[in-house]
């Protein structure tokens, strides 16, 4: 079989498993940023509270995350979650093992490692925001909220879009991981369709080549956002 008939996505090609595996990978990617996000800015905020406990408990946070393998984090949370679901349907008069779905096992895991990362991003967002825009919105009346809405979150945003696309780029890398748990991302696609064929180096390197395609185009797209929040800021000024 040539590489054009085992990439085909005719019978016996490979080409469609590889492409919903890619599009699993992305969904994946896409749902861990989305819970990266949302703690990262509860960490951040804890990070930046006046509360020493607040604080200890977001450094805390990231040096947990930030210091064990993803490939641990991922076993604790699968073969954890499974005995906690397990013993719950056991105390409710269940019997057997439950497995937890791999893809919400999954995106947690990546987006808690994800999170830990975002928490600097945002920390970092906030405070390169000029006080003095702050302190200019406060004067012409805006309220707490329309300082937030207005001010805040626009120079947040526009501060932490580099930083965000570094930690998609991880998450993308990281996803490959997930692999291990069973569920069927482009990695795992790449996996089975080597050991169907027998042709490793070949798979391996379309799966490569797969993963260097979707970061190169994210990467692409967040440098486009970039630019499009530079030019909007420009032409609109947070004061105004």
């Amino acid at each position: 079989m040539t590489l054009m008939q085992m990439l085909s996505f005719g019978e016996g090609g490979w080409g469609m498993a590889l492409l919903k595996a890619a599009a699993m990978t992305l969904l994946l990617t896409l749902a861990a940023l989305l819970i990266g996000a949302l703690i990262g800015g509860l960490i951040a905020a804890a990070k930046l509270s006046r509360q020493r406990a607040w604080r200890w408990l977001g450094g805390a946070y990231s040096v947990l995350f930030r210091g064990i393998p993803e490939l641990l984090v991922i076993y604790l949370f699968y073969f954890g979650g499974a005995s906690v679901v397990s013993a719950v349907h056991h105390w409710f008069g269940g019997e057997g093992y439950v497995d937890v779905p791999p893809f919400l096992v999954g995106a947690i895991a990546v987006g808690l490692i994800s999170g830990s990362y975002q928490a600097e991003v945002y920390r970092g967002a906030f405070t390169a925001v000029a006080k003095g825009e702050l302190e200019a919105a406060l004067a012409i009346g805006m309220s707490r909220a329309q300082r937030i809405r207005r001010v805040l979150l626009p120079q947040i945003w526009r501060f932490a879009l580099p930083g965000l696309g570094n930690v998609w780029q991880m998450s993308l890398k990281d996803s490959a991981l997930i692999s291990v748990i069973g569920l069927v991302e482009l990695m795992r696609a790449s996996q089975v369709a080597a050991g169907s064929t027998r042709q490793y180096f070949t798979f391996y390197i379309v799966g490569g080549l797969c993963y260097l395609a979707l970061t190169g185009l994210s990467g692409r797209l967040f440098v486009l956002a970039e630019n499009r929040v530079q030019r909007s800021q420009r032409r609109h000024p947070a004061q105004s």
